[in-house]
């Protein structure tokens, strides 16, 4: 690899831990303790509410059309493949920054859950998370910030292309991570409009994204894929349907 295409890479390695990471980060602390109003705009609720929405439609645009195939076809004819996943964990990054920084709150808390309810409910989020960091290690070889084709790229070697792998959490949905996030998204003893907003627009990307993202699995590992569909369920663990 030529010097000025290793200083691409390394550059493009650090933004992706930065950026990736640091948004990351700040979306668990808003799903943890609610959304931030770090720059206020002084808005009416009403028209708080519609930036909030455009502040996650953004995001939602962002992220999912740039993970579907048909971008990613396009996206390798001006830019070398091994590149794609860390500038997608990028451009996630800057997409999500505007939603944490410039989040607007919406009015005193619909509901507020008090007593022995509410730590069961800070309970159910820390098991949810830590159910998360094992699907995540479930994997093994997931790549949050899309580091591994680049570094194989700058060792001379080749990406693997990994197989169908059903283990862990991925026995009994086939989305855990997806699944998990939903919990960590509602287990929130107060509840504002804008949290409520947040909590159904993102539930409602999920559940879209989960079944545009079956399409590309079917196309990736075909009958293999269309196999465990028939086994497991997509996002709700289901008594008697599991794959291991």
């Amino acid at each position: 690899m030529a010097q000025d295409s290793k200083v691409l890479a390394y550059a493009v390695l650090v933004l992706s831990v930065l950026l990736g990471g640091v948004s990351l980060l700040g979306f668990a602390l808003v799903l943890a303790a609610g959304p931030f109003e770090l720059v206020p705009l002084g808005l009416d609720a009403g028209v708080a509410l519609g930036w909030d929405t455009g502040l996650c439609l953004v995001f939602f645009i962002q992220h999912s059309g740039m993970i579907r195939r048909p971008f990613r076809e396009r996206l390798g004819r001006v830019l070398p493949e091994h590149f794609h996943p860390a500038v997608y964990s990028i451009i996630s990054g800057l997409a999500l920054l505007p939603l944490l920084l410039a989040w607007q709150r919406a009015g005193p808390a619909l509901v507020t859950v008090d007593g022995p309810a509410r730590w069961a409910l800070r309970a159910l989020f820390v098991l949810a998370g830590v159910i998360f960091l094992w699907a995540v290690r479930s994997l093994r070889a997931f790549d949050t910030f899309g580091l591994e084709p680049i570094r194989a790229r700058l060792q001379g070697t080749e990406s693997r292309r990994l197989p169908l792998a059903i283990r862990g959490p991925y026995c009994y949905v086939r989305h855990p991570r997806d699944s998990l996030f939903l919990v960590l998204l509602w287990a929130c003893p107060d509840v504002t409009a804008d949290r409520l907003l947040l909590n159904g627009l993102f539930t409602g990307w999920i559940v879209v994204g989960s079944i545009l993202e079956e399409r590309d699995l079917v196309r990736e590992f075909g009958e293999a894929y269309r196999g465990y569909q028939r086994q497991v369920p997509m996002l709700v663990p289901w008594p008697g349907r599991r794959a291991c």
